[in-house]
Parts: structure tokens; C-alpha cells; sequence
């Protein structure tokens, strides 16, 4: 992050610390207690918002995955809460000569199953990652073309062409270790729920829609953690249930509130109050591959009919921020020029579907979900829509049910109301959402200069030519309208006041490796 980024994002969490009071700020440092020495201990409960759509890091489909993935597995980088600047995790990465990255194992890892974390079980993860028929991540490995092991301890990728973003890369799904012992073992999709990683925690079992149990990893590889002897995850998809859990003492947190509950959470007895911004982007996903989203004018009348700021105030309580591409304005790629160029013009809307041959206005299908929230957002969006002759006509079930019924094979609907729940590096959110051939992107089709400039998005270390090409490739998605984001949500989590050392990340997605219970 450059100097300027880092005094916008300062910015903006002051401006977000104003909004909120005096009770946030703890949210935005380490919680009290977390310079004391840690106890010991104590299984941490937390109160989950989805169901896991697989426990498999290649093969799960939900954003909202991670926060039980990271506990079970570590990856090959990781990154600061902060910036999501990548840092070592597994390995340690060099870039010899632009064409090739070199990762060096840390001695002497496990995974849970006693297999070995050396360089052939990298070389193994990172081959399946990129090349299994039911991989999600393919679009994150592109640029490898090769993966050879060259030392014990040591793997070399050779890329198709440079890509500096791999380090951010592989501190997601694509840098997440399975056992290569267990996923041999696997037929089918057995995988997807029996997983075994090396992380801090290890798998002992998942009740669909109720809960996952996780237990001490007692060989973890970084001496004394974790702190905690187990967690648990009940699957609370209503988040004001979610929290009255943790108001009356059966859970110990939830996260990613919604701000109409943050004056549950002030009333309440020893809770403590997290909030920080986050790359979360509530937003339409698109088929246009498919009519009436393959017209471009159906697409771009879809964006003038969404009034953002309304949507802010009416959805978010104030508690967000205005989504004018999938990146915030914190962002170090964020593009201002963007800014502005979908108004709210319900006129100008409706014109535009008069020219697409829908003069009496388009009946269009959406996925969207049962919970509280997203049954208010939809309420929403159909209004404002609904004002220019767009008729949503909604599926609604559980996160892990519509979303795999719109992006994978049956796509059900012509368009999702979902979000985006962020990457750690830029390249990824537009090479996951929007490259051919991509999970999330619907339609699986893209436009050839669209491709071959996310692939530049990846060939300089220098931030400042590549947020030059992030700026073209988000001028690109946005005029081609190939997705309709209406805002991001600031992270909000209730905190029992037992809980110590637990810090927000930009990314909203929950991490317990520094978490202890005194």
C-alpha cells in the first residue's frame, strides 16, 4: 500500500469511528487484553452465518468459507490484518528472474494425518488446485505452467508470464494445504467433508446446518499456539438469532452483523463492539451470456435504476459505503474516475431498456437468500428496479444452495443478489468474477481484452502501474456493465468480553490465531 493509500484508509476509518461512537474504537486496535499473556485453553463458540459449501479449500464455491478453512488449514503466504500485504506463512517466496517463483518450505510442518508438508506435497496441492476437473480456483493458478520440485524443502513454478500477485494469491484457497494422503484417499466429493490441513485446529465433525467442531492441533508448527483448545461453529444463518446467542452466553462471537443490530449489541452486558472496513460488496451477479442480460443495454439500464445512496441508508443503516466498482475508495486500486458514471436515472434506465426491445420492461429470474437481511436488500432493489419496468422475479434458499444453483452447472437464475466477499489481491477479485472460463463468472465467456488485461494486472511489483491497469480493467466491467455492486458493508462482530487478542482484518473474514479466553 502506497503512503497516500495508507492515509486514505486512516481517513476513512476516522470518518468511520464518527459514524459510530466512541464504543467502536476498540475494533479498529487489537481488544483489551491482547498485549497480556495469553491463557490457555477454553474452546472458543462462535456463532457462524452459513454453512460451509465444503470444507475442501479447492472445491468449496461461498466467500463465506474462510473463517472455518483458515482455522483447519495454513497457507503457503499469508498477509497483514491491516493491508493484506502478503508475508510468509508455510513458505517463504522469491522471484529469481520475472518468469519464475521459488517457494522454501519451513521445516519440519505436519499435516494433521502425520503426512509430511514438504515440497512434493506442495508441488501436489498446487498441480490439483490448478488442473482437477472440481477446482474452483484454476482462474488463480493461470499464469503457472509448470511445478517441479527442486530441493527437499523447495518448489520452482515456472509462469506462462509474470504474475507478482501469486504472493497475495496464495494466501487464499490456492495457497490453503490439503494432505495429499487424505485427498488420494477421497473418491468423489468425500473430500469435501473430511478435510485434513495443517493448521491450528483440527477437523472433528460437521452437522449440516448445525455445527463444526474443530480441536487442538497439538503438533502445530509455530511453538505455543494456538492458544485455544478447540472451536466451534454453530451455523446460525438469522444473524439477530446469531446474536441473542451470544447475548445470552451460548456463543462467544458473532460476526459480520448487520448495523440495524449494533444497538443490541450496546445494550447488552460485558460484549465488546468490533467494526473496521471491509472489501465486502453487496451486489447484483450477472449471466450475460444468457437473455435478457447478454443485451448490454438491459445491463447498463440495471445500474441506472439502482439508487446506491437509498440502498446505504434503507439496508446498511448508514453503516457502508456506495459500491461504484468492487473495490472501496480505501482501496490502493481504487479508480475515482469511476466515480459517478451510474447515477440514479430511473429515465434514462428505462429508455435504455425501450432501445433493447423491452418497451414494457423485462422480467428478469434472481437468486438471493432466506435470511433477514437479504430478504429486506431484495425488498429493496425490486422497488427501486421495479420503478423502470425490471421485474425481479426471486428464488430465494440457503447461501449455499442458490449460489451453487446459479454459478455452477444448473445456472438457474439470469442474475444473483449476493456479495463479493473480497480477495486479498485486486487481480483476483476481476480474474475470479470476470476471466473466461471463471467459478463466479456465470456465463464462463469474456471478452479477449478483458483477459489479457488482468494477466497485465499481475506483471509489475510496482503498485502504481498496477492500479494504471486496474483503472482499465475496471472501466472496462463497469461500462460493459458486467455486474450491478451497490455497496460495500463495514465489518461489525459482537465480542464476549472473555475473549482476548481477536483483531479485524480488511478483508472481513474472521481469523483466531492470536484469540484466547481469560
Amino acid at each position: 500500500m502506497t503512503n497516500a493509500s495508507f492515509g486514505r484508509a486512516a481517513l476513512h476509518r476516522r470518518q468511520l469511528l464518527a459514524l459510530l461512537g466512541g464504543t467502536a474504537a476498540a475494533g479498529l486496535a487489537p481488544l483489551p487484553g491482547y498485549a497480556q499473556e495469553p491463557k490457555r485453553g477454553g474452546v472458543l463458540k462462535i456463532a457462524a452465518v452459513a454453512n460451509p459449501s465444503s470444507l475442501d479449500p479447492a472445491t468449496g464455491g461461498s466467500g463465506g468459507d474462510h473463517t472455518i478453512l483458515w482455522p483447519i488449514y495454513d497457507t503457503l503466504t499469508e498477509w497483514e490484518y491491516e493491508t493484506l500485504k502478503p508475508k510468509p506463512g508455510l513458505a517463504r517466496w522469491s522471484f529469481p528472474e520475472p518468469g519464475t517463483m521459488v517457494l522454501d518450505v519451513n521445516p519440519g510442518i505436519t499435516f494433521h494425518d502425520g503426512t509430511p508438508l514438504d515440497a512434493e506435497a506442495v508441488k501436489f496441492n498446487l498441480e490439483r488446485n490448478r488442473t482437477d476437473p472440481r477446482s474452483n480456483v484454476k482462474a488463480d493458478l493461470t499464469s503457472v505452467d509448470t511445478v517441479e520440485v527442486t530441493g527437499p524443502l523447495q518448489v520452482t513454478l515456472k509462469l506462462k508470464n509474470p504474475d507478482f500477485a501469486l504472493p497475495a494469491i496464495l494466501s487464499d484457497r490456492a495457497g490453503m494445504m490439503v494432505s495429499p494422503t487424505n485427498s488420494k484417499a477421497m473418491t468423489g466429493t468425500a473430500g469435501d467433508r473430511k478435510p485434513v490441513g495443517a493448521g491450528a485446529w483440527k477437523f472433528v465433525s460437521w452437522a449440516d446446518n448445525e455445527r463444526v467442531v474443530l480441536t487442538r492441533n497439538d503438533d502445530y508448527w509455530r511453538p505455543g499456539r494456538p492458544y485455544l483448545d478447540g472451536i466451534e461453529f454453530a451455523i446460525i444463518t438469522e444473524l439477530a438469532t446469531g446474536l441473542r446467542s451470544v447475548v445470552a452466553g451460548q456463543n462467544d462471537m458473532a460476526y459480520s452483523l448487520p448495523a440495524r443490530l449494533k444497538p443490541v449489541i450496546d445494550r447488552a452486558k460485558d460484549l465488546q463492539v468490533v467494526t473496521g472496513p471491509t472489501l465486502y460488496c453487496i451486489q447484483f451477479y450477472f449471466n450475460s451470456a444468457r437473455p435478457p442480460l447478454d443485451n448490454l443495454k438491459v445491463r447498463q439500464a440495471f445500474n441506472y435504476a439502482l439508487d446506491r445512496e437509498a440502498f446505504v441508508k434503507a439496508a446498511l443503516s448508514g453503516l457502508g459505503e456506495v459500491a461504484h466498482m468492487t473495490l472501496p475508495k480505501s482501496h490502493w486500486a481504487f479508480d475515482k474516475s469511476l466515480v459517478g458514471l451510474y447515477p440514479y436515472d430511473p429515465d434514462r434506465a428505462r429508455k435504455l431498456l425501450e432501445e433493447a426491445g423491452y418497451k414494457d420492461g423485462v422480467e428478469i429470474t434472481c437468486g438471493s437468500y432466506t435470511d433477514q437481511d437479504s430478504v429486506r436488500r431484495a425488498e429493496i432493489v425490486q422497488d427501486q428496479l421495479g420503478k423502470v419496468g425490471i421485474r425481479l422475479k426471486m428464488s430465494r434458499g440457503t447461501v449455499a444452495e442458490i449460489s451453487a444453483q446459479f454459478l455452477g452447472s444448473e445456472k438457474k437464475f439470469d442474475t444473483l443478489l449476493s456479495a463479493w466477499t473480497g480477495r486479498p489481491d485486486p487481480s483476483m477479485t476481476y480474474a475470479l468474477g470476470f476471466d473466461k472460463g471463471a467459478y463466479y463468472n456465470a456465463g464462463r465467456e469474456a471478452d479477449p481484452a478483458l483477459v489479457e488485461l488482468i494477466r497485465q494486472s499481475r506483471e509489475s511489483e510496482d503498485l502504481a502501474v498496477r492500479a494504471a491497469v486496474f483503472a482499465k480493467i475496471q472501466r472496462f466491467v463497469m461500462e460493459n456493465a458486467l455486474s450491478a455492486p451497490l455497496a460495500f458493508q463495514f465489518e461489525l462482530d459482537a465480542i464476549a468480553a472473555k475473549v482476548k487478542g481477536y483483531k479485524p482484518d480488511l478483508l472481513g473474514k474472521p481469523k483466531y490465531e492470536n484469540v484466547s479466553l481469560n
